[in-house]
């Protein structure tokens, strides 16, 4: 069965007043997140070692595999952005009891958290995405990956929370202020409501 393009939680005016406008959804979403579906299905129509795989799967089979990385690029950033429409909210920003006291607890305070999470971010060269991640150890941390991969792909933990910091993703709104949009990511889009789920669910 054929990947498809998921429909976002919100309307695509639905987080302007918070700093990602209309058209930059309208583009990452309808045009970048689709090229990446349909190339991934073109991918998979022509492999039969792909055929039936879950895209967990083709991620994790396509990790640093060479003669794959066509396949794990399209296939990780479709699950990037699977995560990434559920990580933002119209009513962004408020941090649930539970997950603060976590973010309290393995970084020291929210303030150092977001600190951490807009550094990882801002110092990815070039394109990639930054993470907050449960770690195996049971702790959260942040971490960042280049271009399409992910945490799943490397290991690192369960994504809590990802942020898309390719420039498509802040250009029309923020130019080249690459910390500027992080900034307003943490504080005015971020869904720690979803990021709390994610914690809960283990």
């Amino acid at each position: 069965m054929a990947f498809t393009l998921p429909t976002l939680p919100y309307s695509h005016n639905a987080l302007a007043a918070r700093g990602m406008c209309q058209e930059t959804l309208e583009l990452h979403h309808g045009k970048h997140h689709q090229a990446y579906v349909t190339a991934l299905n073109g991918f998979v129509e022509k492999d039969a070692a792909l055929a039936g795989k879950s895209l967990d799967e083709i991620v994790k089979l396509a990790h640093n595999q060479a003669p794959m990385a066509g396949v794990f690029n399209n296939a990780g950033q479709h699950w990037n952005h699977i995560l990434f429409w559920q990580c933002m909210s119209p009513s962004g920003g408020g941090i649930p009891g539970a997950l603060e006291a976590k973010i309290n607890a393995d970084f020291g305070s929210v303030a150092a958290f977001k600190d951490a999470f807009k550094a990882a971010g801002a110092t990815q060269f070039g394109s990639g995405w930054a993470w907050l991640v449960l770690a195996s150890d049971g702790k959260l941390k942040v971490t960042k990956t280049a271009n399409g991969s992910n945490p799943l792909a490397t290991g690192e933990g369960k994504a809590l929370l990802g942020c898309d910091v390719w420039e498509h993703s802040y250009y029309l709104d923020f130019r080249n202020r690459r910390p500027d949009y992080l900034a307003n990511w943490v504080d005015h889009l971020a869904n720690y409501e979803f990021a709390a789920a994610q914690l809960a669910a283990g």
